[in-house]
């Protein structure tokens, strides 16, 4: 496994997760399609929090199972909590520092149509 270093955009939230990325994810629920961000999945307990707990704010919709998180300063999406996947955590490929996002290949996630 390789360790990434992740942020927001203001620096303002940084966190570390350790895991292997060889695809990444796009979700078409109505929260997903409208924030457009490719999504690679860890487990829980191999992702840190390093800095910036106080600038995350958290929102959850439908179920409120899931659970968005996004700094308070830039708006920038940075993890989330599954809803779909127990255990696992949702990372925006672009906060990860040193991961060719535009090279990896993409599998739609039809998250609109789960009745979870």
């Amino acid at each position: 496994m390789k360790t990434y270093q992740g942020s927001c955009h203001c620096q303002s939230v940084l966190f570390e997760v350790s895991c292997e990325i060889n695809m990444a994810y796009r979700c078409d629920c109505s929260l997903c399609i409208r924030k457009g961000a490719l999504m690679v999945y860890a487990q829980e307990t191999d992702y840190t929090l390093l800095a910036g707990q106080q600038n995350l704010s958290m929102y959850q919709f439908n179920t409120h199972t899931a659970a968005h998180y996004f700094c308070k300063t830039c708006g920038v999406y940075t993890f989330h909590k599954t809803r779909t996947k127990p255990g696992m955590f949702g990372f925006n490929a672009g906060c990860l520092a040193e991961l060719d996002v535009m090279g990896l290949p993409v599998e739609i996630i039809h998250g609109a149509e789960l009745k979870i």
